[in-house]
């Protein structure tokens, strides 16, 4: 029987109506390694955010909207981009719980970054006006390498310490929630993913800031699809 993951989405006008609306780079590369995606729409009252995800074997956060910095304390930063509270909301009751149903989470992108805000962390608005640097992380055509920990999930999942990745995001972790840990650092010393720091007794979890599922890296999502193979029956 094949995995069920209940896939964060965001809402679009097009043609002058409202859509909830999914990438389907995220749907093929789920499908790829026989994981079925279902959409989890913002729209979602929180409330039912337990029965959503008990439905399913696992949670995946994927990219979007800014998170409103109100989430973390801090006051809008004049580069603010566009930001869904609603969708902010249900994303930290699901991220809740999805470690109390004891669920695999990936996130992706804006995913690490409502993950880190969710477990108490705060995040750079605009990294061009807080944290200039070396590198344009904005630039949706370029790839920067990065340095993955070892003897951690992330790179026991990727099988390198070394890789090249397609991040195109203008905010980042600033401070790091405590439950969790750094695993790989672009070269410009931004912390590019993230992992829990004990594992036990939290699920199995990858942050990571840039984008695999643009076939990229295959193996982030092997690496959740054998996760939630291996979730056990009860936790289903």
């Amino acid at each position: 029987m094949s995995a069920v993951a209940l896939v964060t989405a965001t809402v679009r006008i097009d043609a002058g109506r409202e859509r909830v609306a999914l990438n389907t780079a995220y749907v093929r590369a789920l499908l790829r390694v026989g994981v079925i995606p279902l959409a989890a729409p913002p729209l979602l009252d929180p409330a039912h955010a337990a029965d959503a995800l008990r439905s399913a074997d696992g949670l995946v956060l994927s990219g979007g909207e800014d998170v409103h910095p109100g989430r973390y304390g801090a006051a809008p930063h004049t580069a603010l981009g566009e930001v869904d509270e609603s969708r902010d909301v249900i994303e930290l009751a699901l991220i809740r719980e999805a470690r109390a149903q004891g669920k695999p989470i990936l996130a992706i992108c804006r995913g690490i970054q409502v993950l880190n805000v969710a477990l108490g962390g705060t995040l750079y608005q605009d990294l061009p006006s807080q944290r200039p640097g070396p590198i344009d992380h904005r630039d949706e055509h370029g790839r920067h390498a990065l340095k993955v920990a070892p003897n951690t999930l992330l790179a026991e999942t990727v099988g390198a310490g070394t890789l090249s990745v397609n991040s195109r995001h203008h905010q980042a972790i600033r401070d790091l929630a405590p439950p969790l840990v750094a695993t790989a650092w672009a070269e410009d010393g931004l912390i590019e993913a993230v992992e829990f720091a004990i594992p036990a007794p939290e699920p199995w979890m990858l942050a990571v800031q840039w984008h695999p599922e643009d076939l990229t890296e295959a193996a982030l999502f092997a690496g959740f699809a054998r996760a939630l193979a291996r979730t056990p029956a009860a936790a289903r």
